[in-house]
């Protein structure tokens, strides 16, 4: 889990949705700000990750897509441009790609992993 320093606050949520830009991917959905260097909340790189009711009626996998994005993304902590501030939908079909365990044929967190790296490879 990222430290809350790096996590987004409702507040900030908010404005994301209103004001940001958005990349989409097969799977997932980024919502971004960048702050410029005047603003405050310039100071690290911030994210979120939602998971909403229609990718899986239950808490439990729903919190596990989170808790999975999340440590993906620890490992790219240091890439996003400074004041970037972003929020990651994920959409229906997620829950079957993502969410299911590691086997000899399907690595999900490593499909997660390419999916959340090619969209941090469209921002630059």
């Amino acid at each position: 889990m990222l430290s809350k320093n790096n996590r987004i606050n409702k507040k900030l949520t908010e404005r994301v949705f209103k004001e940001g830009k958005f990349i989409n991917s097969p799977n997932l959905t980024l919502k971004f700000l960048i702050f410029k260097k005047t603003e405050k909340e310039n100071t690290l790189p911030r994210i979120s990750f939602i998971v909403p009711k229609t990718v899986s009626k239950k808490a439990v996998d729903r919190n596990l897509l989170r808790r999975r994005g999340y440590f993906i993304f620890k490992k790219h902590l240091k890439r996003p441009p400074f004041g970037f501030v972003g929020t990651f939908i994920f959409n229906k079909k997620s829950m079957t790609l993502f969410g299911c365990r590691k086997n000899k044929t399907r690595n999900p967190i490593k499909e997660l992993e390419n999916e959340i790296e090619n969209i941090l490879n469209k921002i630059y």
